[in-house]
């Protein structure tokens, strides 16, 4: 069930909505989740009202055994505005074979303002052939892995995240980013939010949390 806060939700904000699933890495969605969540306006209404979103409306097990309870499950959550795919072992062997949630993925980065993904969260992407022809990062130990898997994918190393939204190929209207591994999604999401809204936002917000970033 959705918590009071989200409720209560500004009719000017962001819907963010978290995709949950078994075994998903938990810094991957709980950095954007804090990110997300702490960004505020000057007058200190928050900027975005952010839902955990999962297949089933039942608890999911997080890695190493953290268990989390989705706002939402398919079908019944809001419109989203800015998507967040996480990664982990769920997303790179369980997840990947899931239809329903592949295609869930793909519906919504095509109706998204924005999808960000996390670490391994590429392969999921990947599945639906929305990165195609497009530069694009993950975790470093899935640099390799992800290229041969899907070679009409450039896979870069040695970066925090990826914006792949000016690609002048297929799907160039899309906005996508992509990040390293676990915590570079937290870059990345203040990256969104000052994509979304402004450096001055983002930098607020990574001070906030006491995190090396500045724009």
């Amino acid at each position: 069930m959705p918590t009071m806060s989200n409720q209560s939700q500004s009719q000017t904000q962001r819907t963010v909505g978290l995709l949950l699933f078994n075994e998903v890495e938990v810094l991957d969605f709980a950095g954007a989740f804090e990110v997300f969540s702490l960004a505020e306006n000057e007058c200190g209404e928050k900027l975005f009202n952010v839902v955990t979103i999962a297949q089933y409306p039942a608890n999911i097990f997080a890695r190493n055994g953290l268990q989390v309870v989705p706002d939402y499950a398919f079908g019944q959550h809001p419109n989203i505005d800015v998507l967040v795919i996480s990664g982990g072992y769920g997303a790179e062997k369980i997840v990947i074979h899931n239809p329903e949630i592949i295609n869930w993925v793909k519906t919504q980065t095509l109706q998204a303002e924005l999808t960000l993904i996390v670490c391994t969260g590429a392969y999921l992407l990947a599945e639906t052939g929305l990165l195609d022809g497009k530069t694009v990062t993950t975790h470093w130990l899935d640099i390799e892995p992800l290229n041969q898997r899907y070679p009409n994918l450039n896979v870069v190393a040695d970066v925090r995240y990826v914006d792949s939204s000016e690609d002048n190929l297929n799907h160039d209207s899309l906005k996508i980013i992509t990040s390293a591994g676990i915590s570079a999604g937290i870059d990345a999401s203040l990256y969104c939010v000052a994509k979304l809204t402004s450096k001055s936002v983002a930098n607020k917000t990574a001070k906030r949390m006491e995190y090396d970033f500045y724009l």
